[in-house]
């Protein structure tokens, strides 16, 4: 008997290896997974520019970074977007000006595809190998309303499924699906009741492991976790030598696993 339903997760078309370069653009979700990567050593970008929620802004974003990495995470937020009333530019951070200076408006489908598309192509400029994975946040926007959040998101999965079908190096990773409907319970929010939970982001990180990690990424892991417990013990006396002694060996095992590691390029399927 079943007592919950179980998101499938599309087989991607390349996996990641260990020390992958990854860059993340988008929400506060993108933040959280995208430090989750660097915990396990991956040289990672994250927001490089701060937190952006709307497909403009991570258009923004690629373009001001000179990043060309193998794989790029586009996670997104909402579909709506600010204008400064002076100029008509989309701005991605209203910087704690006034709100009568901006007009609020919500991209169509067409304009989301296009924006992102435009993302896309300059990285796929950059590097012909990059790999480009979207993602929508199932973070929900309480300002909006809640059907005017759900509104914004359909519209940005509809987006997010035109460009996947549209571009071979694009693909989509459920993310929001996980969460609404595998983990279709409050105790995997925060106490505000918007903001998944540290339990649910670890369950969508190891959702993704098992989809898109090649063996060797998750033998990596398996053999960077005790390492990684090691340098965060807390000891009751720092300045002994049998502490410094432990740090010395723990930092030479470190210093070892990522020098075995330390080739990483995207695997074919």
């Amino acid at each position: 008997m079943e007592f919950r339903t179980i998101v499938k997760i599309p087989k991607p078309d390349f996996l990641i290896e260990p020390l992958q370069p990854i860059l993340f653009v988008g929400s506060c979700f993108a933040d959280k997974i995208g430090r989750r990567f660097e915990e396990e050593r991956f040289p990672v970008t994250v927001n490089p520019f701060g937190v952006m929620y709307n497909p403009a802004s991570i258009l923004h974003t690629v373009q001001r970074c000179d990043a060309a990495p193998h794989v790029a995470f586009f996670t997104l937020g909402t579909n709506h977007i600010y204008r400064l009333k002076e100029t008509g530019e989309i701005v991605d951070n209203c910087q704690k000006r006034p709100q009568n200076l901006f007009q609020e408006e919500e991209l169509t489908i067409a304009q989301c595809v296009d924006y992102l598309s435009q993302a896309a192509e300059e990285l796929y400029r950059r590097n012909p190998d990059v790999h480009i994975v979207l993602t929508v946040s199932p973070i929900r926007y309480a300002k909006y309303g809640y059907h005017g959040s759900q509104l914004s998101k359909a519209t940005l999965l509809l987006a997010a499924n035109q460009l996947a079908n549209e571009k071979p190096f694009v693909s989509y990773f459920p993310a929001y699906e996980i969460v609404l409907d595998e983990l279709r319970d409050y105790r995997f929010y925060q106490p505000d009741m918007l903001h998944p939970s540290d339990q649910a982001v670890e369950y969508i990180w190891q959702q993704f492991v098992e989809a898109y990690f090649c063996e060797r990424a998750k033998q990596f892991l398996q053999e960077w976790k005790p390492i990684k417990e090691a340098l965060a013990h807390r000891p009751f006396n720092p300045e002994s030598d049998a502490y410094r002694q432990f740090m010395e060996k723990t930092l030479q095992q470190e210093k070892n696993l990522m020098e075995r590691y330390s080739n990483p390029c995207v695997a074919k399927v």
